[in-house]
């Protein structure tokens, strides 16, 4: 049996965070119904109490998904979580996502603090949120560098005041896969209520490893990933959801599922970049512009003969345009040969080779060869009264 992994999206939490990539009310509304046509189970739609902006997002928002639970952030404050439950208000399935910093360095540097006064604490936020909600999420805030031991009995005080998720945070992106996989796998051992909530991995990308501690989390037993479209996020950004979406729908044996309609990734990752004004860079997995390109010789002959010799992905299975031979220096006789016959010309493997010939000439003064440059090369070829086949 497989069993589902819940997508908890915070494009328009987190990802709104990425400098320049300020949304307004219309635009949030905008992308929250496109999220939830993605199949989305959680939308994390803003942190209501940071601006009156953000609440009346939420708002909006609360009030047009119909089938996503829509989130709202809030801190361990009163006053947080009072502003979190009244934007949710319209909200057919609310949720809370309340939570405190956890380890050391943010018990001491942040909150001049100390261990029993931040579980008490976060056991109290949980009970403020339980007045406007019973789907109730904590956060303990830099979860990868807590204290396992005391980070379990954490975990455990706000299951019992009524967290529904619990949400372990690698805040920085200092975890390995393993030691992050561990965690949550110490957290199944050693938490006695754990049976009682869903486990949730928010993974930063600092070290460029928050896809791989997502899916290490996953394989040790948590049940969502929260991510963004474009692995945006604060800093170096968060993890991709079309990057932990088409893993787990290609690594078959991991017997796990998501809802996402996997042909809208690429349409939905082109928007979002647009609206928010953030540029994909070419090589992004899955909806890079160069995701499914293929430039070298040696590639491209075994694409063209298997497209399974170097993809893994179908384009059209994410919604992206067909795969595409790049013609650059490095490409080869059977590429050329290939964009040729696209073009509508035919040569025979003597053509071809005076062809190839020409192509490296053309090739090595420019940076990509365009069919208007192979064009001119083959009514060249052809003015010269060599033999087409």
């Amino acid at each position: 049996m497989m069993d589902k992994i819940i997508i908890f999206d915070t494009t328009l939490r987190d990802g709104e965070q990425v400098p320049g990539c300020k949304l307004n009310t219309k635009e949030k509304v905008e992308l929250a119904l496109d999220l939830e046509h993605l199949g989305v189970d959680v939308i994390e739609a803003g942190f209501p109490i940071s601006s009156p902006g953000d609440f009346a997002s939420v708002n909006e928002i609360s009030k047009s998904i119909t089938n996503a639970t829509v989130c709202a952030l809030s801190r361990a404050v009163e006053k947080d979580i009072q502003v979190a439950g009244e934007a949710l208000k319209y909200a057919k399935r609310p949720r809370i996502h309340t939570g405190i910093g956890t380890s050391d360095l943010h018990i001491k540097s942040k909150f001049n603090s100390n261990r029993e006064d931040i579980l008490a604490r976060a056991i109290q936020c949980v009970k403020w949120a339980r007045k406007y909600t019973d789907n109730i999420e904590f956060y303990a805030e830099d979860a990868g560098r807590t204290d396992n031991d005391y980070l379990a009995r954490v975990i455990e005080g706000v299951i019992k005041a009524g967290a529904t998720t619990v949400n372990i945070p690698d805040t920085t992106g200092y975890c390995l896969p393993y030691q992050y996989g561990e965690k949550i796998a110490y957290l199944i051992n050693n938490v006695s209520n754990i049976d009682q909530a869903v486990i949730s991995c928010h993974c930063h990308n600092d070290l460029g490893l928050a896809t791989a501690n997502s899916i290490a989390g996953v394989i040790s037993g948590a049940r969502q990933i929260e991510c963004t479209i474009n692995g945006l996020g604060e800093r170096a950004g968060n993890t991709s959801l079309e990057e932990v979406v088409m893993i787990i729908k290609q690594h078959k044996d991991l017997n796990f599922y998501t809802s996402i309609d996997a042909t809208q990734l690429n349409p939905m990752s082109r928007k979002v970049s647009d609206i928010m004004r953030m540029p994909v860079q070419p090589n992004k997995a899955i909806v890079g512009s160069n995701a499914f390109s293929h430039s070298s010789g040696i590639h491209q002959d075994g694409f063209l003969k298997n497209a399974e010799t170097y993809e893994i992905i179908n384009p059209l299975e994410v919604g992206a345009d067909d795969s595409k031979i790049v013609l650059t220096a490095r490409s080869g006789r059977s590429a050329l040969a290939h964009r040729f016959k696209k073009l509508g010309y035919e040569f025979d493997r003597n053509g071809v080779d005076v062809l190839y010939d020409w192509f490296l000439q053309v090739a090595d003064g420019k940076k990509e060869v365009e069919d208007a440059d192979l064009t001119l090369l083959a009514e060249k070829y052809k003015e010269r009264n060599f033999v087409t086949t």
